[in-house]
């Protein structure tokens, strides 16, 4: 945000509930990532689909470690149970 500008009392209140919704919002953006993987055709596609996976993982609070084993396996499966786990 620019030096000096100040958000409105909507824009506070859009930011706000960003923030209490943040979990639900990472849950079903990790859906979506698993539900594209399983129709995806392309490797570069999937290659970046993987790369959200994981970061959609460790901003969930994922362990660091079971998130780079997956990412190298790149299981489609074991990551459909974490992100069931997860949430």
């Amino acid at each position: 945000m620019a030096k000096g500008r100040h958000l409105t009392p909507y824009q506070k209140g859009v930011v706000k509930r960003y923030y209490e919704n943040r979990e639900s919002i990472s849950a079903q953006k990790l859906g979506e990532i698993v539900s594209e993987l399983y129709l995806c055709q392309n490797q570069k596609k999937a290659d970046r689909l993987w790369k959200s996976a994981r970061t959609a993982l460790v901003n969930a609070g994922a362990n660091r470690v079971e998130i780079e084993k997956l990412y190298a396996d790149r299981s489609l499966e074991r990551l459909a149970k974490l992100a069931g786990e997860l949430f």
